[in-house]
């Protein structure tokens, strides 16, 4: 049998991370805050923050509607967003962005997320795999007065 076949498309650790996601309480008086939706899918994720003079995220909310693959992401967004910048939170969309798109080997600097592999090539899920990173960016720019 080829490598790769009948392997499981939500492994234990995708599952356990859907299971756990952090900062699920909505932040009273964020300083931003934004919902994004994908159309392929009807997924839902908001977001708020509280950033520091420096633009960092000093605190962090979000409430997640969506397939398994969508909520692991957001718990390894959420495990990781405190202390990030715009450019910082800017970059990982790109980096996750290429590497579901097949221009990048890697997922970039964002912790753990080559634990989404097994959605890789599902195209159909990479929308809401997306949506908790441009559902941060969206609040930490809507914090800072622009336009998401």
């Amino acid at each position: 049998m080829a490598k790769g076949v009948n392997q499981p498309l939500y492994t234990i650790e995708i599952l356990r991370l859907a299971a756990d996601i952090p900062h699920l309480t909505p932040l009273k008086d964020p300083h931003g805050q934004a919902e994004v939706r994908s159309p392929t899918c009807g997924s839902k994720v908001s977001a708020q923050v509280i950033l520091d003079d420096t633009g960092r995220v000093t605190d962090f909310g979000q409430q997640v509607e969506a397939c398994a693959f969508g909520q692991a992401s957001a718990a390894l967004l959420g495990a990781n967003a405190i202390g990030r910048s715009e450019l910082e939170a800017e970059k990982a969309l790109a980096d996750f962005s290429g590497w579901l798109e097949g221009a990048r080997n890697n997922p970039g600097d964002w912790p753990n997320l080559d634990v989404l592999t097994p959605a890789k090539n599902r195209r159909g899920r990479h929308g809401a795999m997306r949506l908790p990173f441009l559902a941060l960016l969206a609040a930490i720019r809507d914090a800072e007065g622009q336009t998401p």
